[in-house]
């Protein structure tokens, strides 16, 4: 099998995603999966397109992740694993997969800060008199 790549995003975080035939290796930015996401519950958010479709350990993931916060990097990992995955094997993946929402992008963006304001919607302290 060749490389098959897909792409990942949520928040500011952008995950490209390699995968290929092995013995289930997630490498991201050159680290494992456990020394980039010391959190165990952020390893299960990663890990969930693969124990879904019952493919742990039949795939080598590498990756390239950049941007956003921890949050939102395993969550964009997690779009793009499983986007590989419906490449590699459309009819059987892609169900499991849409029926847990691993392949709905969330586009909640962060609302930028209004002028005259000092937040996005906060307002200063209105006074009467």
């Amino acid at each position: 099998m060749e490389v098959i790549n897909a792409l990942g995003r949520r928040k500011a975080a952008v995950a490209r995603v390699y995968v290929s035939t092995g013995t289930g290796n997630i490498t991201i930015n050159g680290r494992s999966l456990e020394t980039y996401f010391p959190s165990e519950l952020l390893q299960y958010v990663v890990k969930q397109p693969l124990s879904e479709t019952e493919t742990e350990g039949k795939y080598d993931v590498k990756v390239n992740l950049n941007g956003g916060g921890i949050k939102g990097q395993a969550e964009a990992l997690r779009l793009g694993i499983a986007r590989a995955l419906c490449k590699i094997d459309n009819e059987a993946f892609r169900p499991k997969l849409k029926s847990k929402g691993f392949l709905t992008r969330d586009q909640r963006q962060v609302e930028r800060k209004k002028p005259g304001r000092p937040g996005a919607r906060k307002r200063f302290q209105f006074s009467k008199r």
